[in-house]
């Protein structure tokens, strides 16, 4: 390896600014901030919006779409031009 080209790798502190979360894991990201962990060391901080203890896929919160509506208009839209596909192909 070259010296002098690559970032520096140490532990980072990201903290999920949504919940009341925040973990710990090797990063190259740059930032100004610290906080002391839990270890009693003190690590460069990354504040994140969104995570793995905010995010709908994980917690299981998502929002639910109006999918009904959807379904029947495509239900209507192609079930029609199966009929009419029928028709064609009996002539």
């Amino acid at each position: 390896m070259k010296q002098g080209i690559h970032p520096e790798y140490r532990k980072v502190v990201f903290q999920d600014t949504g919940a009341d979360f925040a973990f710990l894991c090797g990063s190259t990201i740059k930032t100004n901030e610290t906080i002391v962990w839990e270890d009693g060391n003190t690590y460069p901080l990354v504040r994140v919006e969104v995570s793995s203890a905010s995010h709908p896929f994980y917690t299981g919160k998502q929002k639910i779409v109006d999918t009904a509506g959807r379904v029947e208009r495509y239900q209507r839209r192609y079930q029609r031009g199966a009929q009419d596909q029928g028709a064609k192909n009996k002539r």
